[in-house]
């Protein structure tokens, strides 16, 4: 059988932009009760449908490169079963059976993907280790390779290599028996980072760069971060693509069976920093799911989109516009967009507080809010997006009926979680035709934080490509930058956390944001005056407005909530304090005396602040901003 790929195809694999590789098979098929005694090759045979359904599971979670089911289809591992006369057998039916996935997806969706024919280590040493030599694993490798290209595979990966001198084999079995073949060779490292025959990194990427291979990387290891620092070490000697394939971490026993608890999203921001170190292909070995290679597809398009902010997954092909066309106007002035804009422009302080949406249709709660709200003098509502990823009215709903019924300005929270950028786009142009000017640019909480955690997420772009985006919209710019006939005139808000552990990310997508547009921003619920100080110096030569968020706390409980559940950092005495309230009434009242104490302690070092009102208490933020009202009650 032939592959279905033409060489220049196979090239712009290996020359184009970053590819998405498939996760573990093993993983899959022991989650679907296959016991690890095994031989998971044979299953090509005797189970077609279920490598079969693997196969379409990472095509359907967006794999452009699935690898087949013969990791330990060699004459050495398959002799453990009694089955070493079986290796062209099992990897002829592997090939096919991927193959035959990947023409199925091609000719229905019009998807295009790649098979890669799996080699595995041999499972043996080599002499002088070992009683196996060079020409005997070389054979091995051969036997393997030949079958597989029979079967019609577009290329060759050589993973979980043990040592330097068996990979160096595999790749001389390669240019003997199917030289069409490109071949990725992917080392396995320890917690020491070295290979497992002892070679460096950067040895191990010189000797296999010499010996011929097409790509080379490293997959397997103990998880993401050791993968990352092998990455990292080779890039510098080598001139061959990358290849970054870790394990979802180190595995644990749960009753009986082994689990890889690293989370979809954890592999998905490892994958962005393997990118940002020289990783041109990424995926995941043993633990990983289609789970995981969906989150990864998820943050690799906001990395494109974020690249460029405009143009990289917004072109012409995408927008249907042609660059020729572009014509930029300059938005007007920020004093002139809107009352949140020209108070910052002034360099007034501003008030804000936060209402969010209802989780059904009846808004009526939530505009009484507002009016109260509006008599008492707050310059802004705020609405935020499906909070915590939680199904609730659109916040754009709820920021048109305030806006039209009440009377006051609102700022709408829009994530990226949920629309692809032309959706974001018709988003963006409909709140501009509808009056809504002031937008706070967020990435969004994964579905997997909410009450509906199979839901899909989007993320085609982050907040920082989402600022570009809006940028771009207010100099009379689409997303594949033709003229949309003038400025959206948007106020731009980006979000900041100076509570953070790795404060040093915050501050790099911080800036990231003010370079892509912000105009200001909002941060999270200050507690610790500490945290608040370190980030304003650390963003000082880039600064922009800063409106610091303050929460009124409700209770001890809601003090834990806060600090385990969203991360926001709690000193330890605020802790103390709300532990100290005996009833309802008085963890209100303390939680009102500290967030009242927090403003007072901000008030001079920001532009303003977003007070929010937690479970509706609308009162309470009024209190907390020491603002007068004929109606100061409750909003029940």
């Amino acid at each position: 059988m032939k592959t279905s790929s033409s060489p220049i195809e196979i090239e712009r694999l290996f020359t184009s932009q970053t590819v998405l590789c498939d996760g573990a098979m093993g993983t899959m098929l022991y989650s679907c009760g296959v016991f690890i005694n095994r031989c998971y090759d044979e299953l090509n045979v005797t189970q077609p449908d279920l490598v079969r359904s693997v196969h379409q599971q990472y095509l359907q979670a967006g794999a452009e490169v699935i690898e087949t089911n013969t990791f330990g289809a060699n004459v050495f591992r398959l002799a453990h079963y009694g089955l070493s006369d079986k290796v062209h057998a099992f990897n002829l039916a592997g090939a096919k059976i991927a193959r035959q996935c990947v023409d199925a997806i091609h000719e229905k969706q019009g998807t295009k993907a790649w098979v890669a024919g799996a080699i595995g280590s041999l499972g043996v040493k080599l002499a002088p280790e070992g009683e196996v030599t060079a020409d005997e694993a070389r054979a091995a490798f051969a036997e393997q390779i030949k079958a597989l290209a029979e079967g019609g595979v577009d290329l060759l990966i050589a993973e979980t290599m043990m040592s330097v001198a068996e990979a160096e084999q595999a790749i001389l079995a390669a240019r003997e028996v199917a030289p069409q073949l490109k071949i990725v060779v992917l080392m396995t490292a320890g917690e020491d980072d070295n290979c497992l025959d002892g070679t460096s990194p950067e040895d191990a990427a010189r000797r296999l760069t010499a010996a011929g291979a097409d790509a080379i990387g490293c997959n397997c290891s103990t998880g993401p971060i050791t993968v990352l620092e092998v990455i990292q070490r080779m890039r510098p000697v080598t001139n061959l693509p990358l290849v970054a394939m870790p394990n979802a971490g180190m595995p644990r026993q749960v009753e009986g069976r082994h689990i890889y608890m690293t989370s979809p999203e954890y592999m998905a921001r490892n994958a962005r920093k393997l990118v940002s170190a020289g990783a041109a292909w990424v995926g995941g070995c043993c633990g990983t799911t289609p789970a995981h290679i969906r989150a990864i597809r998820s943050e690799l398009r906001a990395m494109t989109a974020q690249a460029v902010g405009e143009a990289s997954v917004g072109s012409s092909a995408v927008a249907g516009v042609a660059r020729s066309e572009e014509v930029s106007v300059e938005p007007p002035a920020l004093e002139e967009r809107s009352l949140i804009g020209r108070k910052i422009a002034r360099g007034e302080f501003v008030t804000m507080v936060e209402i969010v949406p209802p989780r059904g249709f009846d808004p009526s709660k939530e505009l009484a809010g507002a009016a109260l709200l509006a008599r008492a003098g707050v310059d802004a509502i705020n609405v935020p997006d499906s909070p915590r990823a939680s199904a609730r009215m659109s916040a754009a709903s709820l920021c048109l009926q305030i806006q039209q019924k009440v009377g006051i300005e609102t700022i709408l929270h829009y994530t990226c979680r949920d629309r692809n950028i032309l959706g974001i786009q018709g988003d963006l142009l409909g709140a501009a035709s509808s009056g809504l000017k002031n937008i706070l640019c967020l990435t969004g909480d994964p579905p997997k934080m909410g009450n509906y955690p199979d839901a899909t997420a989007v993320f085609d772009v982050d907040a920082i490509g989402l600022v570009r985006i809006v940028q771009g919209l207010n100099h009379g710019l689409d997303i594949g930058r033709g003229p949309i006939g003038g400025s959206t005139g948007f106020t731009i808000a980006a979000a900041a956390n100076p509570g953070v552990p790795d404060i040093d990310h915050e501050v790099r997508r911080f800036a990231a944001k003010v370079e892509a547009g912000a105009e200001y921003c909002i941060t999270q619920p200050v507690f610790d005056l500490r945290l608040l100080e370190t980030f304003l110096r650390r963003i000082e030569g880039f600064r922009i407005p800063v409106i610091a968020g303050i929460w009124p706390l409700t209770s001890l409980r809601n003090a834990e909530f806060m600090k385990n559940d969203l991360k926001v950092a709690m000193p330890d005495e605020i802790m103390e304090r709300m532990a100290t309230a005996k009833n309802k009434e008085a963890g209100l009242a303390e939680g009102l005396a500290i967030a009242r104490e927090m403003l007072a302690a901000v008030r001079d070092e920001v532009q303003g602040t977003q007070v929010s009102a937690p479970f509706g208490k609308f009162g309470a933020a009024v209190e907390v901003l020491g603002l007068a009202v004929s109606q100061s009650a409750e909003v029940a």
